[in-house]
């Protein structure tokens, strides 16, 4: 389980890029890089990581379903996704 700041931090981030993703692509159209430099650098997509969303575990993440590897294989073995078996050959 991850740290509940960890957590918040990502949020933070998060509503930061949302915030000023049309400010970042204005300036990147018009080549304005000095003002681009002056906006928060959480602002960045780039700086975004994914986490897992029941725990934040921030390795072992499945994009497909927003959750861990780990997560994901006790949420299969328990039913709780659906379409998802348990494979045997």
């Amino acid at each position: 389980m991850a740290k509940e700041s960890m957590k918040a931090r990502e949020v933070k981030r998060a509503k930061l890029v949302e915030k000023y993703a049309a400010k970042r692509e204005q300036l990147k159209k018009e080549g304005n890089y000095q003002a681009l430099s002056l906006l928060p650098r959480n602002s960045s997509p780039v700086r975004l990581h994914n986490r897992c969303l029941l725990t934040g575990r921030p390795k072992g993440y499945i994009r497909q379903f927003g959750i861990s590897r780990i997560t994901f294989r006790e949420m299969a073995s328990n039913g709780l996704i659906p379409g998802v078996k348990k494979a045997s050959w």
